[in-house]
């Protein structure tokens, strides 16, 4: 959860995560184009705490993926979801929130992270979609056919 909330990746690119797609020395994540929804390599750069997360977990099971158990990756969102929930009305109520939590979707961390970049004007729009590889408005029709820039240096800049 807590990297889905720091990169705004999808849960499958987080949730399958392979030791071998990350390069702690470039501090980033290289995800093949058959992990990525549009079907394009993406490279994930990876902030402090991220970083952190990744390196706090353990390689000495033999495992290839980073999360998760048997042959899949992660696949308890669900349950890690109502976990999360709890926490969060318990901190509510400590804090003295009367109101009830608006439901919410984990997708919705996908769009808060967007949200929340933009606002605090980490980053542009379209540093932002190739934060999250999104190949619509900035780099839709034309502009996606002769813009190939990355945006690596900006995209790391905002993930810090």
């Amino acid at each position: 959860m807590r990297l889905l909330i720091l990169t705004g990746q999808r849960r499958a690119e987080i949730g399958d995560l392979a030791w071998l797609e990350i390069d702690f020395e470039k501090r980033q994540a290289e995800l093949p184009e058959h992990r990525t929804k549009n079907g394009r390599p993406h490279v994930v750069p990876l902030g402090p705490q991220a970083l952190a997360i990744l390196k706090s977990t353990t390689q000495d099971n033999g495992r290839e993926l980073v999360f998760g158990i048997g042959a899949g990756g992660f696949s308890g969102w669900s349950k890690a979801k109502e976990e999360l929930d709890a926490r969060i009305v318990a901190a509510r109520k400590k804090a003295g929130t009367k109101k009830p939590m608006p439901l919410w979707v984990l997708h919705d961390l996908r769009r808060s992270f967007v949200t929340h970049i933009g606002e605090q004007r980490f980053a542009q729009p379209h540093v932002i979609e190739a934060i999250v590889n999104h190949i619509s408005g900035a780099k839709a029709g034309v502009a996606g056919v002769y813009n190939k820039a990355l945006y690596l240096d900006e995209r790391r800049h905002a993930l810090e």
